[in-house]
């Protein structure tokens, strides 16, 4: 059976344009006709952009996966994450990061899967969009069959949303002999990093920060409105595995005023690089230099 989850077992933005039109963020997106000017091989892609699977021909995707058969799958949401935050928080925090990933390691990324199954709640929310757990599951199954017949031996699907249906989805998929890499990216420790780390993180400090940091034009920081949980209210939304936002939320949970970009970019470094050092394969980035030790006084 396919293995799913990180590998050592612990449980740890941007607006549509045209190709080769900068983003708020200063980068470019993907080129259909990303090749070098002196058109060598066809599958000579210019590999500092991400290798998107859906801008290549076959040959270009046949000649990569012969280098590297993974395949980075990202899996979003379109749901409410209070009133600062877009419907599509979840999704542009893992299509940054795959973009990232296939970059930096030349491994091709898939294109978004953009619907997930959501966090219950106790009223609509205008622009929500669900499938159910079953859904999602054969989806992905087909998905990743197919994917798997064309040369991918190895999908690492990744995700920013720990609701219980929908991780079950994701983490029992089945393939011939693939392996899958299933990696919530919320589900790592981020002690030392937020203010409030044990806190719950729909719409809270975690995923503000990370969305001021990859896409700010897309924050409402003066609508964010703190929900805090008692500790029996965060024990019972555990248990219900990231359950129903209380019904009397601004439809997001935790306390987004403690984020901010700083906060967000040493979040992102974090998950891209415990990412890529436990999954795939980096070596670990150096440990800072320990502080110098005071001379002993006579």
């Amino acid at each position: 059976m396919p293995r799913t989850g990180w590998p050592d077992g612990e449980h740890e933005g941007h607006e549509s344009r045209r190709p080769g039109e900068r983003g708020p963020d200063c980068r470019v997106a993907p080129q259909p006709f990303g090749r070098r000017q002196n058109r060598e091989a066809a599958g000579d892609y210019d590999v500092s952009l991400p290798l998107h699977l859906s801008v290549l021909t076959p040959d270009a995707v046949r000649a990569v996966l012969a280098r590297d058969s993974r395949l980075l799958v990202p899996v979003g949401t379109c749901e409410q994450h209070g009133p600062h935050l877009p419907l599509g928080c979840d999704t542009l925090i893992v299509e940054r990061l795959a973009d990232d990933l296939s970059a930096s390691f030349r491994i091709l990324r898939a294109p978004t899967v953009p619907y997930g199954v959501n966090t219950a709640t106790k009223r609509p929310y205008p622009g929500n969009a669900a499938v159910r757990r079953k859904t999602l599951h054969r989806w992905m199954n087909d998905l990743l069959g197919s994917w798997e017949q064309g040369g991918v031996d190895t999908f690492i699907i990744l995700t920013a949303h720990g609701h219980d249906p929908h991780q079950e989805a994701l983490s029992t998929l089945r393939t011939r002999r693939a392996r899958v890499f299933t990696v919530d990216i919320f589900d790592l420790d981020f002690t030392g990093y937020l203010d409030d780390p044990g806190g719950p993180t729909h719409g809270g400090e975690l995923d503000t920060s990370l969305m001021l940091h990859l896409a700010p034009e897309l924050v409402r920081m003066e609508l964010a409105q703190d929900y805090p949980l008692t500790e029996r209210q965060v024990a019972r939304y555990r248990r219900r595995a990231a359950g129903s936002v209380p019904a009397l939320s601004p439809g997001s949970v935790g306390r987004p005023s403690l984020a901010s970009a700083d906060k967000g970019a040493r979040l992102y470094k974090m998950i891209h690089d415990r990412i890529a050092t436990r999954v795939l394969g980096a070596p670990a980035p150096p440990a800072p230099p320990a502080p110098p030790v005071p001379p002993v006084a006579a």
